[in-house]
């Protein structure tokens, strides 16, 4: 799948056409498998995101992660928040960088009910505080299935060229 292809499916229509070009890739350097956004849905440039993951019997993870009773890993909620996080960082005008945006630092982070197959999460993330000259981000993440508060968490982020 280009990326052309991929991201009729990711971005939503607010978007700015120069976001869903070959030029430039909102995912370059995340592709399947690990890959955890299945559709934004909601898109204010270094304010918020909202995004979706179908949770599926068909998730590389499941085989390894319980067998018996398929619970997705608190860990991949925390990356699939940073994914749409990443996002919502990706606008040089408003104060973001078209660099990959890394973590430094999660706090705060709760898991508060089990994520099994057939839920859909609901990621919400919000920019909290950016320190520019530094390069940092503050973001408080929400996941919801069902409306229901899942994971939570606050995330640092800095920017960087990824060969540093």
């Amino acid at each position: 799948m280009t990326f052309s292809s991929l991201s009729k499916l990711l971005l939503p229509t607010n978007v700015d056409s120069k976001w869903k070009g070959d030029d430039f890739d909102i995912y370059e350097s995340t592709w399947f498998p690990f890959l955890l956004v299945d559709r934004v849905i909601e898109y204010n440039p270094g304010v918020s995101a909202v995004a979706i993951k179908n949770v599926t019997i068909n998730d590389n993870f499941f085989p390894g992660h319980f067998p018996e009773r398929p619970i997705m890993p608190g860990v991949l909620m925390v990356e699939a928040m940073a994914q749409v996080g990443r996002l919502v960082m990706l606008q040089p005008e408003v104060g973001g960088s078209r660099e990959n945006f890394f973590f430094s630092g999660i706090d705060k982070v709760r898991f508060r009910k089990p994520v099994i197959v057939g839920d859909t999460l609901v990621m919400r993330m919000t920019l909290i505080k950016l320190q520019k000259q530094f390069g940092i981000a503050k973001m408080e993440g929400k996941t919801y299935v069902g409306g229901e508060v899942v994971c939570e968490g606050e995330f640092l982020m800095a920017t960087g060229s990824g060969t540093e």
